[in-house]
């Protein structure tokens, strides 16, 4: 029978993470419909079906890891769902029913109380396969998650709504033979026992972003550097310019676009940080890819505007809008993060005053925005004036980026944010 199997999706990604199955045993399924959605290290992505039939098997659950090429569903095109003459559990039953059974001493079925036990050691399997995975990745036995389902099936909502403190003051109480059935290593389980935990596995996207941030920190020379920017002008340009801004572009005005422009600017003179190296060789970019990190519920990603120093404001607002919804959405293609030149990122959205970002390797350089709060600064020798600033910090890797570029940049960037008219009309 034609079988489903993991597509090549780009050459980093060998391997990827069954999210959840769009299709069940039975159900019908088109060619180039949607079957099943695949989590890789950088976006997820959908995988269809190449025939039209029944999908008579699946190989592999959600949760489970794939390798590229593997086959993971096997598709009927006879349009039955290939299951087997062998008698069902329902069958199994009624015959079970019709037969005389023999009683235990204590004038039970032992038939039955062996069915009992065999269904209480078997509960896992009629777990639907989202309840499977959210039990492991919270560390709970599904054996001890009562079903709601009146076949005994356990769901998902099933293990979310489970409560371990419960079932913990039960097991207090149980032999101490039941402790052998945790599956958890010894040396795992915290000091104190008594103290609530939960055990969460982490998604494949954020096992690849916590490697890859120590790969970064562990193969380069990473050193950051700060100042600080007066961005009373922009907020007043920003204020004069908005609606006529929206008007035209029905795009947003933000600050994101300023600090893009003004990076491109930055990194046409101090061009070591738009480079890369190269085992002794160091890569030298004539083009201005800028990466905008952006924060989503399973981590953060980077997602790419392209040819940054060609497009005007309105552009790159664009651009941040739509790649900010695909992120949101889970829709980002594997286009959209790869190859950027250079990266900004924004903390002060959450509140952050002051950071050393890390390097989006191989990237050498990223530009860290923060907060913008009411400081104090000396205005001449008589004046003070409390004026709102931002902090910003330029990691870089000084294998190749000195410290005098990486001070040339940053003051390069807050002359042009203290001078947005430059920027605005300059583009």
């Amino acid at each position: 029978m034609p079988e489903i199997k993991v597509p090549e999706l780009a050459e980093t990604i060998t391997e990827g993470t069954i999210a959840q199955w769009l299709k069940k045993p039975g159900d019908h399924v088109s060619k180039g419909e949607y079957v099943v959605e695949l989590e890789t290290d950088k976006v997820n992505v959908e995988i269809i079906s190449e025939h039209d039939g029944i999908l008579a098997e699946l190989k592999a659950e959600e949760g489970d890891t794939v390798q590229v090429g593997e086959t993971i569903a096997v598709v009927n095109e006879g349009g039955t769902s290939g299951k087997s003459d062998a008698p069902t559990d329902d069958s199994k039953e009624k015959v079970a029913e019709a037969q005389p059974q023999p009683e235990s001493e204590s004038g039970g079925n032992v038939q039955q109380e062996n069915n009992d036990s065999d269904t209480k050691s078997n509960e896992r399997i009629i777990a639907s396969p989202a309840a499977r995975k959210l039990a492991r990745e919270k560390g709970i036995d599904l054996s001890q998650v009562p079903a709601v389902d009146p076949l005994g099936r356990v769901r998902k909502q099933d293990v979310s709504n489970y409560d371990p403190k419960q079932v913990k003051s039960e097991a207090t109480a149980a032999p101490a033979a039941s402790a052998s059935q945790n599956k958890q290593p010894a040396e795992k389980v915290p000091a104190d026992s008594s103290k609530p935990v939960e055990r969460v596995k982490m998604s494949r996207r954020r096992q690849t972003i916590a490697n890859r941030l120590v790969e970064v920190q562990q193969n380069s020379a990473m050193l950051t550097t700060f100042n600080e920017v007066d961005m009373t002008a922009v907020m007043e340009l920003r204020k004069r310019w908005k609606d006529r801004f929206y008007e035209e572009n029905d795009v947003r005005l933000g600050f994101m676009s300023f600090f893009t422009k003004a990076v491109v600017a930055a990194l046409k003179k101090t061009p070591y940080l738009n480079a890369e190296i190269q085992g002794n060789e160091i890569l030298m970019k004539k083009f201005y890819d800028i990466g905008v990190a952006v924060s989503t519920d399973e981590g953060l990603v980077v997602p790419v505007i392209r040819d940054a120093d060609r497009k005007n404001f309105a552009e790159i607002e664009g651009n941040l809008v739509e790649l900010a919804e695909k992120a949101k959405d889970n829709k980002l293609s594997l286009g959209d993060l790869q190859g950027g030149t250079f990266t900004i990122t924004n903390g002060g959205v959450f509140g952050s005053l002051l950071s050393t970002p890390i390097l989006n390797g191989p990237q050498v350089g990223i530009l860290g925005m923060h907060t913008i709060q009411l400081r104090p600064v000396a205005i001449d020798k008589e004046r003070m004036e409390n004026r709102p600033m931002m902090y910003i910090a330029l990691s870089y890797d000084h294998r190749i980026v000195d410290g005098k570029e990486a001070v040339t940049f940053l003051k390069k960037v807050k002359e042009l944010i203290e001078d947005p008219e430059s920027l605005l009309f300059g583009s």
